[in-house]
């Protein structure tokens, strides 16, 4: 049943870009990037009981990694999301080991200052990030060297399909793994968990960096979608977004933040349209 469930789902995301105008394809393709970026944050919080405050800033190391391959080497688009993932991972690694010696409010007060820190200094590093006008005219470019392009809606949103499916594949298997279940016994329990001889601080610090490189794939996937990157996609105010995007769906089951982001973006729209200060 739940495998025909799923089958159905994705046969139904492969045929809307047939049904869809251009602008519906454009808010179903953020559906998708968002999607990713609360998966990603549900590996933390859901499967850890790590929360996580900062988690905007992988989504924008991920962008303004994919954003300058793509702006000054033109590198083939896959290039461009694996360096701007592993960009955002390779930073991860030493806060993550920081971050992980404190836990529940003071772990989470810490990745914020963290990730605060990371966007002062997109701010202020105008030469390399562009500062407050950020990186503009992100281009997507083809998949191989002389290969398909992905310019157009369609193909640009096939492309984000296939990296969300295989993304959230890659964590299912994750979270159902011997690892995984270590990751929901720290969760329940880490004290008891640690008298089986097993150093929970190392598991966290691994998942930190993992949830940190699929949220950097969000945020590379995105910087050639919108065409820019700038300190605003790793401000605080994309972390309590990605909060409330895990809480909608619901912790520990990665679909439910995937809809809970669906959730949010359409209210996101809906609210929009009445008001242009509705954030306010």
């Amino acid at each position: 049943m739940r495998r025909a469930l799923a089958l159905a789902t994705v046969a139904l995301l492969t045929a809307l870009p047939v049904l869809l105008a251009r602008h519906q394809l454009s808010i179903l393709t953020e559906f998708l990037i968002f999607g990713l970026f609360a998966m990603s944050l549900d590996l933390l919080m859901g499967y850890t009981g790590l929360v996580s405050f900062g988690h905007a800033a992988w989504f924008g190391l991920g962008a303004y990694g994919s954003a300058l391959l793509l702006l000054h080497w033109a590198v083939p688009i896959p290039v461009a999301l694996a360096g701007g993932a592993l960009l955002a991972a390779a930073a991860a690694w030493p806060i993550g080991y920081l971050c992980i010696r404190s836990s529940g409010i003071y772990f989470g007060m810490l990745t914020l200052a963290f990730a605060q820190l990371l966007y002062t200094v997109a701010f202020k590093w105008r030469d390399l990030t562009g500062g407050s006008d950020g990186l503009t005219g992100v281009p997507k470019t083809a998949l191989w060297p002389g290969g398909p392009e992905t310019a157009g809606p369609h193909t640009y949103y096939f492309l984000v399909l296939v990296v969300f499916l295989a993304a959230f594949a890659a964590c299912r298997g994750l979270v159902a793994s011997p690892f995984g279940r270590a990751l929901q016994a720290i969760r329940e329990n880490e004290r008891k968990f640690a008298t089986l001889g097993q150093d929970p601080r190392k598991l966290k610090v691994i998942v930190f960096v993992v949830a940190a490189f699929v949220g950097g794939l969000a945020g590379a996937l995105f910087a050639p979608f919108r065409g820019f990157a700038s300190p605003e996609v790793m401000f605080w105010l994309l972390s309590g977004q990605a909060l409330m995007m895990v809480i909608i769906g619901g912790l520990g089951t990665l679909v439910g933040p995937a809809l809970g982001a669906v959730v949010f973006l359409l209210l996101q729209e809906v609210l929009s349209s009445y008001t242009e200060h509705w954030m306010l």
